[in-house]
C-alpha cells in the first residue's frame, strides 16, 4: 500500500494562497483572523483531512501529555491490570499512555526508558525487569527533569515516587496460614534475589516460620523458580526427595504455582490433602484450575488508579518535597481450594 503523505499547515496554506501562519492561527482560534477566514480554513483543512500534531502543540505550552509505561510482562494480568488502572485515571485529564515491554532484559529496560525521554513524556511509570543490574538509565530519567513513578519492582537506592505492596506481610499470612491448616514442611520457590519485591517475600516466608517455631530446611528453599516452566522444574526436584515437602509456597508469581499444580496431577499427588499450593498476584486462571490456588491479590489495577492519581498530585504540588512520597498498598491473601488441608 502506498504511504499517503500527511497534511499540513503548508499545504492548506498552498491551497487558499494565504501563509502558514495565517492558517495556524486560524486553527487555533486566534482573534487576528476574521470568522469569514477562518471557517474557510477549516473547511480546507477538513477537505484535505488535515490532523493537528498535538504533541508538538502540547510541547508548545511545556508538557507532551504523554505518559510513559515500562513493565516486564504486558501479558500478565497483574501488569495489564496496573496499565489498565493508570489509563482509567490519565485518560480522564486528557493523557495519553505509552506501553513498553522490556521482557526482563536489561538492555531493551534501557532501551524503552530511552526512546520515552526521547518522545518528550511527562512522566515514567516502571517496574524494573529481574535482568536489571544498574540503574543509570532512571537516574537518567530525573536528570531530564522527567518525573519517576516506580511501582511493584523498584530500585530502592533511587529516591523517587514509588507505589508498592508489603511483600513481607503478605508472604508472612500466606505461609501463616499453610501452617495453621496443617502444613509443616513448606517449600518455597523464590525469585531473583538482586529485586527487592522476592528479598521481601523471602523475609515473610521464613518470619512466619520462626513466629510458629517451624524449622527452616534449607532444601526447601529453591532460587530462581519464577516462571511457570522453572517452577515446574523446581517441584519435581523438591517431590523427589527423601522427604518432600506437604506445601509449596511459589511467592513468585501464579504462573510458578500453576507449574507446580501441573507437576503435582503427573505425579498423582492429591492437591491439597497430600500438597498445599499458594501462589501470588492472584491472577485469573487461579480460580478456574482444579483444585482452584490460593494466591495474594495485589490490587492492581487500584494501584495503577493509584499511580495515575500520585502523578496529578505531584504535578500539582508546589512545594519541593524533601523526600519523595511512598505508597504502600496491603495484599490480600485470597483462599481457595488448593490449601484447604484441614476438613
Amino acid at each position: 500500500m502506498k504511504k499517503v503523505k500527511r497534511t499540513t499547515i503548508y499545504d492548506i496554506a498552498a491551497k487558499l494562497g494565504i501563509t502558514a501562519s495565517s492558517v495556524s492561527r486560524a486553527l487555533n482560534n486566534s482573534s487576528q483572523v476574521n470568522e469569514k477566514t477562518r471557517e474557510l480554513i477549516i473547511k480546507t483543512a477538513d477537505e484535505l483531512n488535515y490532523k493537528r500534531n498535538t504533541l508538538a502543540s502540547n510541547l508548545r505550552k511545556g508538557h507532551s501529555k504523554t505518559i510513559g509505561v515500562v513493565v516486564p510482562r504486558i501479558n500478565q494480568n497483574f501488569f495489564s491490570n496496573v496499565i489498565a488502572g493508570i489509563e482509567e485515571t490519565t485518560y480522564q485529564k486528557g493523557y495519553n499512555l505509552i506501553i513498553c515491554q522490556s521482557g526482563e532484559v536489561h538492555d531493551k529496560e534501557i532501551q524503552c526508558v530511552n526512546t520515552l525521554i526521547n518522545q518528550h513524556v511527562d512522566c515514567i511509570v516502571i517496574s524494573v525487569s529481574a535482568d536489571s543490574y544498574d540503574y543509570q538509565h532512571l537516574q537518567n530519567v530525573l536528570d531530564h527533569g522527567i518525573q519517576l513513578i516506580q511501582f511493584d519492582r523498584v530500585a530502592e537506592e533511587l529516591e523517587t515516587l514509588k507505589v508498592i505492596n508489603d511483600n513481607e506481610q503478605a508472604s508472612f499470612e500466606a505461609v501463616s496460614h499453610l501452617i495453621e491448616n496443617g502444613y509443616k514442611r513448606i517449600a518455597l520457590l523464590e525469585g531473583p534475589q538482586n529485586l527487592n519485591i522476592f528479598r521481601q517475600r523471602k523475609n515473610g516466608y521464613l518470619r512466619a516460620l520462626e513466629t510458629h517455631k517451624v524449622k527452616v530446611i534449607d532444601e526447601l528453599v529453591v532460587e530462581n523458580a519464577w516462571t511457570k516452566e522453572l517452577g515446574a522444574e523446581a517441584t519435581r526436584k523438591l517431590l523427589n526427595l527423601p522427604h518432600p515437602p506437604d506445601a509449596i509456597f511459589a511467592s513468585t508469581s501464579d504462573f510458578s504455582a500453576l507449574g507446580v499444580l501441573e507437576v503435582a496431577n503427573v505425579m498423582n499427588i492429591k492437591v491439597p490433602s497430600e500438597l498445599g499450593i499458594c501462589g501470588y498476584s492472584n491472577e485469573a486462571f487461579t480460580e478456574i484450575t482444579s483444585p482452584s490456588i490460593t494466591s495474594i491479590d495485589q490490587f492492581s489495577v487500584y494501584m495503577g488508579k493509584t499511580i495515575g492519581n500520585l502523578f496529578f498530585q505531584e504535578n500539582a504540588n508546589t512545594e519541593v518535597s524533601v523526600k519523595p512520597k511512598i505508597i504502600s498498598i496491603k495484599p490480600e491473601l485470597i483462599i481457595r481450594g488448593s490449601t484447604a488441608k484441614k476438613g
